[in-house]
């Protein structure tokens, strides 16, 4: 266990105290919880990568604590009522795209690497910056105006744009090994 990996395992333990003080109605210290756990995922990566303590099991939990606190985060902001249902519903099932197709990859090819997409990154610091808006839009009782609703668009344009990059680039690795394999036969 190194630094970086326990900063993100805090990211983990963190999800449920974000979802108890949502629906508590405790909006402005979910905001500084979740604002936490935002800044904890930039924080873990970048003292793995200064201090060269990058491990496989890090590989696979930042990206997992990521999906688990957004995933959780907007579950509950939708459930509140804080967030366009169409929205959350868009958010989770890429999700269970990407971990499905991580999965059938893995199963397929055994080779799975985590390498995540550049758009992927973007589309995360999208989800994260909506949640962590609505939370203190919400929590302070700021007007929004169209600020939210501009938001859930970007984030509804790039959740779509990294699926299919996603699905795209893992079926082609897969069709580009499994030509290798009848090749070499």
């Amino acid at each position: 266990m190194n630094v970086p990996n326990t900063i993100t395992i805090a990211r983990l333990v963190a999800v449920p105290f974000v979802v108890w003080l949502i629906l508590d109605g405790n909006l402005v210290t979910a905001f500084w919880v979740f604002l936490a756990a935002a800044i904890s995922d930039a924080l873990d990566g970048i003292i793995a990568k200064h201090f060269h303590s990058e491990t496989i099991f890090g590989a696979f939990i930042d990206p997992l604590a990521d999906k688990v606190l957004l995933v959780g985060t907007y579950i509950t902001l939708g459930h509140e009522g804080f967030l366009q249902t169409w929205l959350v519903i868009l958010v989770v099932f890429r999700d269970i795209v990407i971990v499905g197709g991580a999965l059938v990859f893995q199963t397929v090819t055994q080779s799975l690497t985590m390498q995540p997409l550049m758009i992927s990154k973007a589309n995360t610091v999208a989800q994260l910056c909506l949640a962590i808006g609505v939370l203190f839009i919400e929590g302070y009782g700021i007007q929004d105006g169209p600020v939210v609703a501009i938001m859930g668009y970007i984030v509804a344009v790039m959740t779509v744009w990294s699926g299919a990059t996603y699905v795209i680039t893992w079926s082609g690795m897969a069709a580009e090994m499994e030509k290798t394999d009848v090749d070499q036969d």
